[in-house]
């Protein structure tokens, strides 16, 4: 008998999920690319975890139904990607919020 997390972690890639997790990264990320070349913001580490996460939720949900080990295994690094992210805001919370800084450059209104 299957277990629960063998069934949900390495089953079959379902295309639409896989369709629907790639547009939300594509849209967040073109939210960040807008706000830092556009507006001069600098990026949140939070918006890059997520995108990161759901990018390779879609990808592994677009792969072909024999590539399910793939699949699982992208999917367990997705689920960790976003569990950091928890486990960071938890022990400082304010870092997700935090921004980038860029190497080498200060701002004056720190």
């Amino acid at each position: 008998m299957p277990s629960i997390i063998d069934e949900t972690v390495f089953g079959e890639p379902s295309r639409g999920l896989g369709l629907f997790f790639l547009c939300g990264a594509l849209l967040l990320a073109g939210q960040q690319g807008y706000y830092v070349i556009v507006k001069g913001a600098t990026p949140f580490y939070a918006g890059l975890f997520v995108i990161a996460g759901m990018a390779l939720s879609g990808i592994a949900e677009s792969l072909p139904k024999s590539r399910r080990r793939a699949a699982g295994a992208l999917r367990l690094t997705a689920i960790s990607i976003l569990v950091s992210l928890l486990v960071i805001g938890f022990f400082t919370p304010r870092a997700p919020l935090s921004v980038i800084e860029p190497v080498g450059l200060s701002s004056p209104l720190l």
